[in-house]
């Protein structure tokens, strides 16, 4: 996507193979920054403090650094190990060892010689699949938006949550590729945007992508979502997802849940952006069997942002001695989902229709 002249991913491959330049997002929306990833540690580290994130991208970035870990040493018990390494970064998406475990059954039959150059090389067929992936979900998410639009006047209203753009992605995003196409193609439209707490990726990364673009769109608190909705104000709501099981559960950033429910109750669609890669094939009882990730309870109590002066600060928001629970995702229940759009087309959140999809 352009931001400004620049065309810009938020994974690039340096070059000479030896490193990625990743999109530092910890300093957006204020700074734009790229940070250099030379080695699976580096990788690791990335995923983990989210330098980078989004369930697409961590698995992008998971493929090169086992790429990286390739060119500095092949053999099996280094691979094996940087696998390890990776997988163990964050446990609720699934991309992330989906990734791993596509780049070192590839790359475990070639002999250890070879194995740097052709891990390079499929590191970045993952990264140019995943851009063709939503390249579709797009497509198939526009003809939702198209038969709004063509039941009424006005923009388009779209509600979504926390950030499943092209910075979670390698390019385009998952629930905003259909509002990319939309927006270059002319129809009219508007995306409410909520700051999603604790860390605000929709205050902070999608309203920068989104304005970088030219979509116009209003960053709301988390909790005015409801409220919209039942005052006709929201058309349908597009959220991406980390992992989704066999059933239809779809995890997602915390916080999605509430959103489901107030669209259930105000009959307002609600969608889930999902590539295939993020569909877990091992796992029936979203409810049950995905692991929620709990994350330091500084990313409560806490809250960064810029001074009128352009001085980035944390300052504390919460009393001395207060306790904070932080986990970091919710699961939808199947029921609540009207469908996910996927790179093969619209499915219902149901475990026979997608395991027909999957064929």
């Amino acid at each position: 996507m352009k931001v400004g002249a620049w065309a810009l991913r938020p994974i690039r491959p340096c070059p000479e193979g030896d490193a990625v330049e990743v999109i530092d997002q910890r300093a957006l929306p204020h700074r734009l920054q790229f940070e250099r990833l030379a080695s699976a540690p580096a990788v690791r580290d990335a995923v983990r403090d989210m330098w980078v994130r989004g369930a697409p991208l961590i698995g992008a970035c998971a493929a090169y650094g086992i790429a990286l870990q390739a060119r500095s040493d092949p053999g099996n018990a280094a691979l094996e190990a940087a696998a390890h390494l990776l997988r163990s970064a964050r446990p609720t998406a699934v991309n992330l060892g989906w990734a791993v475990d596509r780049m070192v059954a590839a790359l475990l039959p070639l002999a250890p010689a070879a194995r740097a150059e052709a891990a390079w090389r499929l590191a970045g067929d993952l990264a140019e699949e995943d851009v063709r992936v939503n390249a579709e979900i797009g497509r198939h998410g526009l003809e939702l938006l198209k038969a709004i639009a063509a039941r009424r006047p006005g923009p388009v209203q779209v509600l979504t949550h926390c950030n499943a753009g092209w910075l979670a992605t390698v390019d385009w995003g998952t629930a905003t590729a259909p509002i990319y196409l939309a927006h270059e193609q002319g129809l009219p439209i508007h995306v409410w945007v909520d700051e999603t707490r604790p860390r605000n990726q929709g205050a902070g990364l999608t309203a920068w992508e989104l304005g970088a673009a030219g979509v116009p769109h209003t960053v709301v608190a988390d909790n005015a979502g409801g409220h919209l909705m039942q005052h006709g104000r929201v058309d349908l709501v597009i959220v991406g997802c980390d992992r989704v099981s066999l059933r239809g559960d779809v995890c997602n950033k915390i916080g999605t849940y509430l959103k489901a429910l107030a669209a259930r109750d105000n009959g307002v669609p609600f969608y889930a952006a999902m590539p295939l890669s993020t569909l877990d094939r091992r796992l029936r009882d979203g409810l049950a069997d995905i692991p929620i990730e709990e994350r330091a309870a500084r990313e409560v109590t806490h809250v960064a942002g810029r001074t009128a002066a352009g001085e980035i600060v944390e300052v504390q928001i919460v009393p001395d001695g207060s306790a904070a629970a932080n986990p970091a995702f919710d699961v939808t229940p199947a029921r609540l989902v009207s469908g996910l759009i996927t790179e093969r087309g619209i499915v219902a959140a149901d475990e026979a229709a997608i395991a027909a999809l999957l064929g």
